[in-house]
């Protein structure tokens, strides 16, 4: 048994292991799709994997769909090398259940990979005829919200963005000076209509892409490196949109666990791949059984049906919305809370918090008498529904290696959004007492207690990356357990609004975070009983 065309040809041995396979025909698919590409997806890791390609596979399976998906990795070529072509673009999904079962499908929607290589001849000049077709109706991207900086956090150009700005759309180096490059082909072959879909998770996404691939027109067209007109073709939504979407799928890194599985199964070559950039990518992806992708309707080329296999489209309000009840109430706030919970009590996986019955009771708290009174609620998802499935499918996943370290990393980067809105909702509202809020400045406070690096029982751990870690350190550099006094310097850092959303001590919740940081460091153990007195 082998990802490959040949062999998931026995069919029969497949499903006896329990796999579900593509149900159409294969060759008349590619055969379709390479003469009318209709999708090209930039990013060839593990959620397009996961998500995309499977949403395709299902509606392929359906009659829905008659061509494929053609995906192209323009930052790590070896992935395509290494991992795509061995297999024939087949690779195995195996969805992580709740229950601890697994669901395996064998996903065959991916009829061409290349690398977006300016250098690589051959794929290249592919790239360029599938720009230039008419049936393309959508381009999207998984390539991380780093993919679409042009410049360093020190405003620093990014490699390859200046030699891209001076030379044109001539065999560009950086990934979005290949993105524009092609859009121009696009241009110049008919001023063709297409969706610039960004689907990375990220707030406001198709943002983020426009202004990327407007700095480069702009820059093209002052220059005079372009043909005329280009800019005027990128800034018409008519025919080049660049709609918002939410994403929201977890998709951890290919298991050791699951690739047994599967070997046990009898599949062979599953063996990993470690790129010379350091990706980790296999034969197979593990992933949520839950997924969400809402997107903005605008499409100037027409689009498939992909609500069909349950994607939402609506309006750039509604998408707006969906990400405020994601990321400000009903998910990330759970996850943060979890996270550095779970690294002050020495937890290192999220499904095991879910056991911990101070710690399920904090977060139903947390999400279901904080958040849901002041959530936005998009109409298209109820708020309900959704923290019912996190709170009970989701984060209590046993198949999903996530830690508490991982989600910890930025803290100060995410507790604007993820609580300082449901205080903002609490304060606009005369029927709501922001005295009623006792967990979001626990959770404050915990971050503070956190800050310390010093475990509830009394063992230094290692900090999470963050981008203000050493500078918010200091308020806490004079606090010793078992010293409930606090150093007045704490007061700087709570009325920060950039970290908190708001000026705590403004907001009303200062005296209350204090007060939970003084039980906090009250002396070993004191974190686990100030989180169970908090939980009664």
């Amino acid at each position: 048994m082998k990802l490959t065309k040949d062999g998931i040809k026995n069919t029969a041995e497949w499903e006896a292991k329990g796999y579900s396979l593509p149900k159409f025909d294969r060759n008349s698919v590619e055969a379709a799709t390479k003469a009318e590409p209709f999708w090209i997806h930039f990013g060839a890791g593990n959620i397009f994997r996961a998500f995309q390609a499977n949403v395709v596979q299902e509606l392929l399976n359906k009659g829905v769909l008659d061509r494929g998906l053609v995906v192209a990795e323009g930052y790590d070529y070896e992935i395509i090398e290494k991992m795509y072509r061995p297999h024939d673009n087949i690779g195995a999904l195996v969805t992580l259940k709740s229950s601890g079962s697994v669901e395996k499908t064998v996903v065959g929607s991916i009829m061409e990979a290349l690398a977006a290589d300016s250098e690589n001849e051959k794929d290249w000049a592919r790239l360029l005829e599938i720009f230039r077709s008419p049936s393309l109706q959508m381009v999207t991207f998984t390539i991380t919200e780093k993919g679409y900086l042009l410049r360093n956090a020190a405003g620093l150009m990014m490699p390859g963005v200046e030699d891209d700005f001076a030379a044109g759309p001539v065999l560009p180096k950086s990934y979005i000076g290949k993105v524009v490059t092609l859009l121009h082909e696009r241009y110049v072959n008919g001023e063709l209509p297409v969706a610039m879909v960004s689907m990375d998770n990220c707030s406001h996404n198709g943002d983020k892409l426009y202004a990327a691939v407007n700095e480069f027109a702009k820059e093209w067209e002052n220059r005079g490196v372009c043909k005329p007109g280009f800019l005027d073709y990128v800034n018409n939504s008519g025919k080049v949109s660049f709609p918002w979407t939410m994403i929201d799928k977890i998709t951890p890194r290919p298991d050791a666990k699951i690739e047994k599985i599967l070997a046990d199964d009898g599949i062979e070559q599953l063996e990993p791949v470690i790129t010379s950039k350091k990706t980790y990518v296999a034969p197979f992806v593990n992933a949520e059984e839950c997924q969400y992708l809402v997107i903005e309707d605008n499409f100037p080329n027409g689009r498939p049906e992909l609500e069909k296999a349950g994607l939402y489209f609506t309006d750039r309000e509604t998408v707006d919305k969906v990400e405020k009840m994601k990321v400000c109430t009903c998910l990330n706030p759970l996850h943060t809370f979890l996270a550095v919970s779970g690294c002050l009590l020495g937890y290192t996986l999220i499904a095991d918090e879910m056991k911990d019955p101070d710690l399920l009771r904090l977060v139903k708290r947390l999400g279901y008498d904080e958040g849901l009174p002041v959530v936005v609620d998009p109409g298209i998802i109820k708020p309900r529904n959704f923290i019912d499935e996190v709170v009970n499918i989701r984060i209590p996943n046993p198949f999903m290696p996530d830690t508490p370290q991982r989600i910890a990393c930025d803290t100060s980067q995410k507790l604007s959004i993820r609580f300082g809105e449901t205080i903002k909702g609490y304060l606009g509202r005369s029927d709501l007492n922001i005295a009623d809020l006792k967990v979001i400045p626990l959770v404050f406070a915990l971050w503070l207690r956190y800050l310390m690096a010093i475990g509830d029982d009394g063992k230094v751990f290692e900090l999470s990356p963050d981008p203000l870690l050493e500078e918010c350190k200091k308020y806490v550099a004079g606090v010793k357990i078992g010293d409930t006094s606090l150093p007045a310097e704490l007061d700087k850092l709570l009325c920060r609004k950039e970290i908190f959303g708001v000026d705590l001590f403004e907001a009303g919740l200062a005296d209350a975070v204090k007060d939970y940081f003084a039980k906090l460091i009250a002396g070993n153990g004191a974190v686990r009983n100030t989180l169970h007195q908090t939980a009664l």
